[in-house]
């Protein structure tokens, strides 16, 4: 069996472990709150946020590490952020506007509907 051994700082092991740890935990969030809602256009907020902020995290942890492993700034990563970055909420709108146009079709208006209301009589 064959040991792979990177040297790194210990500074940049800690800051990639804490900034992968914080962008898996996001997209954990992001995916039990996918789960918890109950409405389609609720569960398209909660993927979406913890998608873009998680990526970034992990991102910027992989750009430490491989930096300080290969001795060299490494920023290709930032192309996937950008692409994920703008195509993330383009996606999200589609979906929206698509389901809203279904179910206008189908004869129900979410938008119109207030599952729960305020009283504002006083």
């Amino acid at each position: 069996m064959t040991v792979l051994e990177v040297d790194i700082p210990a500074w940049a092991a800690l800051l990639t472990a804490a900034l992968v740890l914080f962008g898996s935990t996001l997209a954990l969030i992001g995916c039990i709150g996918l789960l918890k809602f109950s409405t389609f256009y609720e569960r398209l907020h909660a993927p979406t946020l913890g998608s873009t902020l998680g990526l970034w995290s992990v991102l910027i942890g992989s750009m430490v590490f491989f930096s300080a492993h290969q001795t060299r700034p490494v920023v290709y990563e930032l192309l996937i952020g950008i692409f994920v970055t703008v195509t993330t909420p383009v996606t999200m709108l589609l979906l929206s506007q698509t389901t809203l146009y279904r179910d206008r079709l189908e004869g129900r208006d979410p938008l119109s509907e207030n599952p729960d209301p305020i009283d504002k009589t006083g």
